[in-house]
Order: structure tokens, then sequence, then C-alpha cells
């Protein structure tokens, strides 16, 4: 038995007088839009995709995590430097500076900013001396921390490397007074010598601990030496 269908779309068969059944289901095309795209054009996205231009329509997600300031990035404190300045200027015990924090904390930015400014002044047209200074720097700090450790102190490279640096301080401050009293011969040889003085005093006052006892001045002399032949690259002499 048959049933005329209605529509044209179905067409339905007894099961008594088939032994099978058959039809068929036409339906409109229906495309779904899984790319994710919103409202973008589902055309324009097949197209672009396909042609392996797909990679226009993605979008860059935001850097959740904070930008960091460039001080930061580097490493680079200002208000420790500016502290450790203070205690290498002012070594008095009595101005209650802690100024163990200069050895104990050691930093590279400070000290190389105190030899470069150093180096700067010491130029006279000759930028060799830069160069001069710098290596000093580096390789005097390298010859004090190994007489150190052969002494018995407890010191690291980079320790000594900082107190070295900051200590340059006290010969840039003379510096300008040199070039006033340069006629003088007298008083600008007293000048020279305070600023190395006060120089070494700085260094050796943050290296020379107490574990040298009887061996002090086997480390202070090498550090003054230091400081005279940083003096001799400023003056010329």
């Amino acid at each position: 038995m048959q049933f005329p269908p209605t529509n044209g779309d179905f067409t339905f068969v007894s099961s008594t007088e088939a032994e099978e059944l058959s039809g068929t289901i036409s339906a409109p095309d229906i495309k779904l839009n899984m790319s994710g795209d919103g409202g973008r054009d589902p055309y324009a996205t097949t197209f672009l995709r396909q042609r392996g231009y797909g990679w226009l329509l993605e979008v860059e997600e935001e850097d959740s995590e904070e930008t960091k300031p460039l001080l930061e990035e580097l490493d680079i404190d200002l208000k420790d430097i500016y502290y450790k300045i203070r205690c290498v200027l002012m070594p008095m015990p009595s101005l209650g500076y802690n100024r163990q924090v200069v050895r104990d904390n050691p930093d590279f930015w400070g000290p190389l900013a105190v030899v470069l400014l150093f180096s700067m002044i010491s130029i006279y047209g000759q930028f060799r001396v830069v160069s001069w200074i710098i290596t000093i720097w580096i390789f005097g700090s390298l010859t004090i921390f190994l007489l150190a450790r052969v002494l018995g102190g407890e010191v690291s490279y980079g320790q000594v490397l900082g107190v070295i640096g900051y200590s340059l301080l006290p010969l840039i401050v003379i510096a300008p007074l040199l070039l006033v009293i340069r006629g003088f011969e007298v008083v600008s040889t007293l000048a020279k010598l305070s600023g190395v003085f006060w120089a070494a005093y700085s260094a050796a006052s943050l290296l020379v601990g107490d574990e040298f006892k009887t061996k002090k001045p086997l480390l202070i002399y090498p550090i003054f030496l230091l400081y005279i032949y940083f003096l001799s690259l400023y003056t010329g002499v």
C-alpha cells in the first residue's frame, strides 16, 4: 500500500507490500560558521584561510604582565647608589652611616658611573686615559682581591670592585680644586695628598676587616698606591 506524497519530498511504502523501506530527504544547504571570527564575513574568512592568509584574521592577545621600568630591568637602585656615595664621601663613623653596605651589598652600575666620571674629567684631549682608568680599576681591584684572599680576608671580587670604584669619589671632589690652585705647588701637593688619603681611607676602612689583624698594612699600602696611580692619570704626572 502506498500513500501519495503531499509535498514531493517523501515516498511512503507500507511494510505489508514491500520488504524494504526507502525514501529520500532533501534539505536546504546549511553553513555553520565555526571559525569564531564573530561578525566577519564567513565567505571572506574562508577565502583568506584557503589561500594561506588566515594569519590576517588573528588578534594578538595583550600581554598581561606589567612592563617593568628600565631601571628595574637593569637592576639600578638610584637611592642605594646615592646612599653609598654619601658613605664613601663621609667615612667618619660618628655620622651614623651604615658604611658596610658598600661592601656587603655590592653593585656594578654605581662604581662604573664613578669610574667613567673620573675618566671624563681626566681626558685632557686624550681618550686613551679613559681605557687606562677602566683597566686599572678592573685589574687593580683584582690585585687587591687576590692579596686580601691570600691574607685571609673573606671578600669577593665584586665587593672589591665596588669599593674601589666608589672610593674614587674623593678624587673627583678635589679635581675642580686642583684646577684653581694649580699655580700654588705646595697647596696643590697638599690637596692631592688629602684626596689620596681620603680615597684610600674610605676603601681600606671597608675592605680591611678584623680578620687581617696585624696584616692590615700589607693591604692598606697597595690600596694607597692604587689611588696615587689613579691621581697620576688625572694630573698627567
